[in-house]
This record gives C-alpha cells, sequence and structure tokens, in this order.
C-alpha cells in the first residue's frame, strides 16, 4: 500500500483520507492545504489504483479494503486518526468504525451509504456498460458527469480535457473497476449503524446524481449523535468542485470533535 504522511503543526492529531472509485490519493489535493494547517494528515493510493497497482482480487470486499486501510494506519505509525471517506472510501471508514473503533476518533461520510441505492445501481450499470461496449476512453469520459455539475465542468474546458487525459493514461485497470464496483454494490451494514459509536459527519449534495442524498440522512438517521449536513449544491465531489465550503464544514466538525 503506497501512502503519503503530510505532516502538520507539531502534535497534531491525524486525519486520514479515503476516495472514492478512482482511488488515489491525488483526489484530495484541492483540500490539503486547509487540513495540514490543523492536522497531519495521511493519503493513500488503494489497492489496484494509482502507485499502489497490482490486481484486486476476485471476490474482494470493502472489507477488504478496510484490511487495507489497517495496514496503512501500521505503516504510518497512526494508532487513531479521523477517518474521511467519500463514496465507496465512506464505506470503508464505516466498516473501520463498526470493526476497530477504538482507532476511529471521528468518521467523515461524503456522500456515502450504508446500503446502495437503486439509482446509485443505475448509474454504475450505465458505466460498466460503456466500459464494456465502448471501451475505457468512453468510461472516463463520462465519469465527470457522475461526479461534477454541469456548469462547472462548462467553465473548466481545460481541466476537464487534461483530467480525461490523466485518466486515461492511468485507468486503474477494467477487471479493478468491476470488482471494485462489485464491492460497493454488496456492501450493506444498514442494520448495523445503530452499533456506530464514534462521532459522525454526514455530508451530501442536493444535485449528487450518483447518490441520492437521501442515503446520507439515512446513515444520520440510524447513527446516533451523527451530524448530517446536506449541502444545496457540489454534486458527488463537493470537496472538489466547492473546496472552501467543504474545507469550512469539515474544520467546524473536527473542531468539535
Amino acid at each position: 500500500m503506497r501512502f503519503d504522511i503530510h505532516e502538520g503543526p507539531e502534535g497534531a492529531q491525524t486525519v486520514v483520507l479515503s476516495s472514492g472509485l478512482g482511488g488515489s490519493a491525488g483526489y484530495w489535493s484541492a483540500n490539503l492545504p486547509a487540513l495540514t494547517a490543523r492536522h497531519r494528515v495521511v493519503t493513500y493510493d488503494h489497492r489496484g489504483c494509482g502507485r499502489t497497482g497490482g490486481s484486486v482480487p476476485e471476490g474482494t470486499t470493502i472489507a477488504d479494503m478496510a484490511d487495507d486501510l489497517q495496514e496503512v494506519l501500521e505503516a504510518s505509525a497512526t494508532p487513531r486518526a479521523h477517518i474521511v471517506g467519500h463514496a465507496l472510501g465512506g464505506l470503508i471508514g464505516l466498516e473501520m468504525a463498526l470493526r476497530t473503533p477504538e482507532r476511529v476518533a471521528s468518521l467523515t461520510l461524503i456522500n456515502a451509504w450504508s446500503r446502495v441505492d437503486g439509482q446509485s445501481l443505475r448509474c454504475f450499470e450505465t458505466r460498466l456498460a460503456l466500459l464494456d461496449h465502448a471501451g475505457v476512453p468512453a468510461f472516463v469520459r463520462a465519469q465527470p458527469l457522475f461526479l461534477y455539475p454541469g456548469e462547472w465542468m462548462a467553465a473548466r474546458p481545460e481541466h476537464m480535457a487534461a483530467e480525461e487525459a490523466h485518466g486515461i493514461a492511468h485507468f486503474q485497470g477494467v477487471e479493478n473497476v468491476k470488482r471494485r464496483i462489485a464491492a460497493l454494490a454488496a456492501f450493506d451494514r444498514d442494520d448495523r449503524l445503530g452499533e456506530v459509536a464514534v462521532p459522525v459527519l454526514a455530508l451530501a449534495t442536493r444535485d449528487d446524481l450518483l447518490v441520492p442524498w437521501s442515503r446520507s440522512a439515512r446513515l444520520a438517521e440510524g447513527i446516533a449523535g451523527a451530524r448530517f449536513v446536506l449541502e444545496p449544491e457540489g454534486a458527488h465531489a463537493v470537496n472538489v468542485t466547492r473546496p472552501e465550503r467543504f474545507d469550512t464544514i469539515l474544520a467546524d466538525f473536527l473542531s468539535n470533535v
């Protein structure tokens, strides 16, 4: 498992950032300046993704991905951390909170879920069909449609072209994508939400096409004491499209844990 340690102030608590389906540490680049001003930050590339690379074994589950995160915690000398997870990364954090709550100082779930929604499955099935019948370039080109608001993309043509080129050049592999999607689709901890005993922030956006905001509301409803924040816009990748707003929300939550 490849990871980076971004040192913050001396003695600062650690925040671990876990990205979604893309699995790359680079997903969090817009949020690092604000976070490292107050915290030691660990980012990592998921198995089968980025610098970690390799193959995602057939039958991989979110629990297996939590094992990988556990490995990162050990290797980075992080006995306890605030875990911030986006979508699939949030599922990994939720699994960690249920398994080893003593190692989770708090959990932030960004457009995540305890049980996948039919709308999300429709989106993932559409993306898989593109991958199977139109190939990797079409899959990568369509990916931003599920992540960003339309106006945000329209205002950044050069950024979108560069992101598409990078996504194709560093694609994690067809089988890896399929197995990671299968893992997130099979994940179901809805009947165990009452067991979560760490401070939780569930953050959602009304304009998220991929994951309905009601999934985050369900997380907050099922987890005692969870804080629910519903933003009017920002889409699925709200920490990328509205980084200043996201950083403010996260900082407020972490400062009050």
